[in-house]
């Protein structure tokens, strides 16, 4: 039981998948939690709803964030000034305030690091090591797996290296795999032409009816909605963590962590509320789970957790570049989800020692505007315009390529000089540029480009080798390490200067791989919920 000197054991601020995983496992093992969201909550038909009235906002093309609640005082990254740009490259992801978090309109994508990828600066002479190994995550990444049910091929060398499955698991996927659609069928057995493995990625969709989720009937816009369902949300932990016991506290946006008076622990966290009523609340222990930019922005308001200076640091991503192409036979992308194979040839190897990995995610995108955008401005009307669509359409591919980012000190968020939210506090300052290990990738995929154009006997539609993409897949800002003079958090994602303050988000990932983070910040966040069960 709690003590009447708190108003709960844990407070978690956040209710994205990462945090409300967390106070799912610490509230169903009898401990008093409070989640707190600085957005609203909205279900699913209501986002469908908006979805189909701003005009079907298409993955590749349009504004993901667009169907969702944009509040004053939780506004989504993408209105003007919520994040504004010093460096030389942009960065600004779709990230949504809301209960659920940007899970919402992610694509799903739920890999594992490789153990490989927890010792780079051992194995490679880059980058750095991270605290713990792929062992110590491995039972954390079986239990996020559970919990979100994620499908995946058992049978897949995940290394890309065509051997035996790979990494090891203590168990099976939880889901089995979707069949792949005609699309990928015929796109993996062309790229074997030219030694290229197309595998399948693990995914948090449900191919049959899973834990209250139905089945995935292939609708094709699982970002930015899954109308149905099917594909797992971080709205259903917050929803699992209520009927555990939690309170969810909405339309709270919590602007600063109170230390005790000798600044070792937490003493309280303070929201507004829409009405600019300040709220303040205590507990044991504090788990910050509120996204990779937006923790260590409250970090910064509140001053904690920054004694080595690098709360906001290290900033990366998977920046990439794509191509899409007609190829010579018809494909039929569109069919099934969005994306469903990867081709991992780079994954992993001693290659890493001069140039980041490399992942081609293949998008099964309908390319219906981008062709028909192109055919009007050629003049095209009419019949010839139909046919030409229908020749182009069946004919489509896209693929994206993610590329391994280094940690570095100058990529970072800062609080903005000039630009305030609703609440009068400052908004953020991105700071950013690709290091040279990712800029050396360009050699490569300009030449695995070529490949697969001649595999596919294609054409170019459209081909970016020039500007680096942002795949909202933002890491290191809170960054994990041993040394607390050049880390914000240790092995178990407590702050080196607060005992009782947890960051639970994939800011505190110090290694980026090539894969999308979202799976290792729950299996970190989940982690971290087992040592504070532990002490409370």
């Amino acid at each position: 039981m709690t003590s009447t000197q708190y108003d709960a054991d844990v407070i978690v601020v956040g209710s994205g998948v990462i945090g409300s995983l967390a106070a799912t496992h610490l509230a169903r093992n009898g401990k008093s939690v409070i989640m707190i969201e600085a957005g609203t909550r909205v279900p699913r038909w209501k986002i469908v709803d908006s979805f189909r009235e701003c005009g079907n906002v298409s993955t590749d093309a349009g504004n993901r964030n667009q169907p969702y609640p944009n509040e004053p005082w939780a506004p989504s990254s993408f209105v003007p000034g919520y994040i504004t740009n010093s460096g030389p490259i942009e960065y600004v992801p779709g990230m949504l305030r809301m209960v659920g978090g940007t899970t919402w309109h992610w694509g799903g994508a739920c890999w594992r690091l490789l153990p490989n990828d927890f010792r780079l600066r051992s194995l490679y002479g880059v980058g750095r090591d991270w605290p713990l190994s792929y062992d110590d995550l491995e039972p954390f990444y079986h239990q996020a797996e559970r919990e979100m049910g994620v499908s995946g091929d058992d049978s897949a060398d995940y290394s890309g290296h065509g051997g035996a499955p790979f990494p090891p698991r203590q168990a099976p996927f939880p889901v089995r795999p979707q069949a792949f659609s005609y699309f990928n069928k015929r796109l993996r057995e062309i790229l074997a032409e030219g030694g290229y493995p197309y595998t399948y990625q693990p995914n948090g969709r449900a191919t049959d009816p899973y834990d209250e989720r139905p089945a995935c009937v292939g609708n094709n816009n699982c970002s930015p909605i899954c109308p149905i369902g099917a594909q797992y949300s971080g709205d259903r932990h917050a929803t699992r963590a209520e009927r555990a016991g939690a309170r969810l506290i909405t339309d709270a946006t919590v602007y600063r962590l109170e230390k005790t008076p000798d600044g070792r622990k937490i003493a309280a966290v303070h929201y507004f509320t829409p009405e600019r009523t300040s709220v303040r609340l205590t507990a044991r222990y504090v788990l910050v789970a509120a996204h990779a930019l937006e923790t260590p922005r409250l970090l910064l308001l509140s001053d904690v957790a920054n004694a080595s200076g690098m709360v906001g640091r290290n900033l990366m991503d998977h920046n990439a570049f794509s191509l899409m192409m007609i190829t010579d036979e018809p494909m039929w992308s569109g069919r099934g989800p969005v994306q469903q194979g990867d081709i991992l040839k780079w994954r992993d190897g001693a290659f890493r020692r001069e140039h980041g990995a490399i992942r081609h995610e293949v998008g099964n995108f309908v390319g219906n505007v981008q062709i028909t955008e192109r055919l009007l401005s050629q003049g095209l009307i009419g019949p010839a315009l139909d046919e030409a669509i229908r020749h182009m359409a069946a004919r489509w591919l896209f693929m994206g390529s993610n590329v391994e980012m280094l940690p570095e000190p100058t990529n970072r968020m800062t609080l903005s000089r000039v630009n305030r939210d609703f609440y009068g506090l400052p908004l953020m300052n991105i700071h950013y540029d690709v290091n040279d290990y990712a800029r050396a990738t360009r050699a490569v995929i300009r030449n695995d480009y070529a490949d697969f154009l001649r595999l596919m006997k294609g054409e170019v539609f459209e081909q970016n080798l020039s500007v680096w993409e942002n795949r909202d897949h933002p890491m290191g800002t809170v960054i994990m390490g041993s040394d607390p003079r050049d880390s914000v958090v240790n092995h178990e994602g407590r702050t080196h200067d607060h005992d009782n303050l947890f960051l639970a988000t994939t800011g505190v990932m110090p290694a980026a791989s090539v894969v999308n983070p979202t799976l290792t910040g729950c299996a970190l966040s989940l982690r971290s919920a087992s040592i504070i069960l532990r002490e409370v």
